[in-house]
């Protein structure tokens, strides 16, 4: 683990220029001092990770509480149209598991580099299954209950983000790291499918309420794994806690998205996810526009996912790491092309094709994690990632409340299709963007 921790104090100034990462898209990346040695590419890589002992722990943790998560999300969504009868406040769960992770994120996210990290997961967890329990409890009003709802998913952008910055501590900042934050990623796609499966099973023998206790347990099964199967490290800032919390998540805000090569690297995570939202938040619709079953709706849902984990798996397990650094701008500037498919109204079987396509593309993230840890300062990694999570998470709610409201005034069709179009195009000026301060940092490190 590293042991030199940078205070901040005083004002926030720009991040001086790191050096160059390592993985730049034209060269093979040196190896970490001090990190476990990257593996060879092949399905070596993934297990070299899950043969770390605290990797276990964490993925583990991760598992349960994301299962508990999405079982949750659909038994509150029934429960609150079981006490309202509105669709309105029931749609709102949902929303509200996006729209409070910005002020988690920006707000608390000094909390991922001032404290233990093991202290902060515990605690997440704790709180989290705190609020789940009070939604469990039959007196619990609707106003509660979404008012606890805003509470989890602002506690989740600190814990996704203090988690993974301690899995640079546990994994090094290299290869391993890489594939572990790919395999987190991996689970979060595929827990969709189960977690929503198990809920329905759940529901079809418990009661909403009951379902939701599911939630409690995992929270409580993940934060004993943290605790148990997880150092106690020191926190990032070696000096404690000093100065309001407040204060200190939005200095490190603004020294991040302060500094070019940073703020470019968020943004090139932030806006394809902001448009590749668009055919799922579109697809009820659109199958009733193409005139399709009900059954088409369940396979375009689960397009996307399954294109961005059968790409993932390929490139973690097949490509080295110099080569998973050398397709992120390629990969990332004709992402969203497939959606341009949506224009001529095509049958399911190339709607699918366009969709599996488009989640594909989102392959470029892992090469771009490596970029992302090599570029951001030690003292401001916490941070770093917490924002970084709660971006991508308000980026897509915000995404799937525009691409809807745009269909209000056009035909479905026409409004993916822009969304393809568009976030290409802005797509290929962030890539600009990106090449411009990789040639900015080389220029600053050989001088």
């Amino acid at each position: 683990m590293p042991t030199d921790h940078t205070t901040e104090a005083g004002p926030p100034r720009e991040p001086a220029p790191p050096p160059e990462p390592a993985s730049a898209p034209d060269q093979d990346p040196a190896p970490e001092a001090g990190a476990a040695s990257a593996p060879a590419p092949g399905a070596g890589g993934y297990r070299a990770v899950l043969a770390v002992r605290e990797f276990r722990a964490v993925f583990a943790a991760h598992l349960l509480s994301l299962l508990g998560v999405v079982v949750s999300e659909l038994a509150l969504t029934v429960l609150v149209y079981d006490l309202t009868g509105s669709p309105l406040l029931s749609a709102l769960t949902f929303a509200l598991g996006f729209l409070p992770y910005v002020v988690g994120g920006t707000l608390f996210a000094g909390v991922a580099d001032r404290y233990p990290a093991r202290r902060v997961l515990v605690t997440c967890d704790l709180i989290c299954a705190g609020c789940v329990a009070v939604m469990v409890l039959p007196a619990s009003p609707v106003a509660v209950l979404l008012a606890l709802r805003c509470v989890v998913a602002a506690v989740a952008p600190v814990f996704t983000g203090t988690r993974t910055a301690a899995l640079t501590d546990i994994l090094g900042e290299g290869d391993l790291y890489v594939l572990g934050r790919s395999l987190l990623r991996l689970v979060s796609q595929s827990a969709l499918f189960v977690g929503f499966g198990a809920g329905g099973a759940l529901l079809t023998v418990l009661s909403p309420r009951g379902a939701i206790t599911f939630t409690v347990v995992t929270f409580l099964c993940s934060a004993v794994l943290l605790r148990l199967g997880t150092r106690d490290r020191p926190a990032r800032a070696a000096s404690g806690p000093g100065g309001p919390l407040l204060k200190e998540s939005l200095a490190g805000a603004r020294a991040l998205l302060g500094d070019r090569r940073i703020r470019g690297l968020l943004l090139l995570f932030w806006v394809p996810a902001f448009f590749v939202v668009a055919p799922e938040a579109l697809a009820a619709p659109y199958v009733d526009e193409i005139g399709a079953g009900p059954a088409a709706l369940g396979l375009l849902m689960c397009a996307t996912a399954v294109g961005h984990i059968g790409a993932e798996l390929y490139v973690g397990t097949a490509l080295a790491p110099g080569a998973r650094s050398r397709i992120v701008l390629p990969v990332a500037a004709v992402g969203l092309l497939p959606l341009v498919l949506y224009a001529f109204r095509p049958g399911m079987a190339l709607t699918l094709a366009a969709l599996v396509l488009a989640g594909a593309g989102a392959a470029y993230v892992i090469g771009l994690d490596q970029w992302f840890v090599d570029a951001v300062p030690e003292c401001l990694r916490g941070r770093a990632m917490t924002l970084l999570t709660a971006g991508l998470m308000t980026v897509q709610g915000l995404g799937m409340a525009l691409a809807g409201l745009a269909a209000e005034f056009f035909p479905v069709h026409q409004v993916v299709a822009s969304s393809g179009a568009v976030g290409t195009l802005c797509t290929l000026l962030l890539v600009v963007e990106v090449r411009r301060t990789r040639i900015r940092y080389r220029s600053a490190r050989q001088g």
